[in-house]
């Protein structure tokens, strides 16, 4: 774990992957470090926020290298049941790179736990990582310069849904009808680091 001044008044950890990102989120959660006022997950990295005047950078990383994150351990906020119609472009391709029937792909994606890891890319766009090993797929060889809004799709190890549309280089799994990031709504993304996501197949 390295921990660097970001700017004024930031504190970048840089750990060595994702499940420590996460881990490590989930202890700054529970131990929120005073003056901390935004705790920002990434791939391999986590940004802590500090507000000015309250503290400073510096104690800040000390607290933080004081934390013990468990490995495993990941942030809880809430869950999310999103409705999908799975009739993805590419769920053929998806079926036979995980070896599985298309309703196979279907019924383990509905029985996974996902959880959100970290945001990026659009607004209200969430990196989804799950409990099942077996959904790891490879980006499209060309990515489609438009993907619809509510696209559900996957890439690496991540679902992902489109909160608008914009081109894209996933495998399109399906779609929904769920709002995912709304401005007129407070906070406007459903998607958000921490959040426990179950799909369900809709009717």
């Amino acid at each position: 774990m390295r921990v660097l001044n970001c700017a004024d008044w930031g504190v970048l950890v840089e750990v060595g992957g994702l499940d420590e990102a996460l881990a490590l989120q989930a202890a700054l959660e529970e131990r929120r470090p005073d003056g901390v006022t935004d705790i920002v997950p990434a791939a391999r990295t986590v940004l802590l926020r500090v507000e000015p005047g309250r503290t400073d950078p510096a104690a800040v990383a000390r607290a933080v290298r004081g934390l013990r994150p468990r490995p495993g351990r990941r942030a809880d906020a809430g869950e999310l049941e999103v409705p999908v119609h799975y009739d993805g472009a590419d769920l053929a391709d998806i079926a036979a790179h995980l070896g599985m029937s298309q309703r196979e792909v279907v019924a383990a994606h509905t029985a996974a736990t996902w959880t959100v890891a970290f945001c990026g890319f659009a607004p209200g766009f969430g990196y989804m990582v799950s409990d099942d090993p077996r959904f790891h797929l490879p980006r499209r060889s060309e990515a489609r310069t438009r993907v619809p809004t509510g696209a559900v799709a996957l890439a690496g190890e991540f679902t992902g849904v489109y909160p608008r549309s914009s081109p894209g280089g996933w495998q399109l799994l399906g779609r929904t009808d769920l709002v995912v990031w709304d401005t007129d709504r407070d906070p406007p993304a459903l998607l958000r680091p921490g959040v426990r996501v179950r799909f369900r197949e809709a009717p």
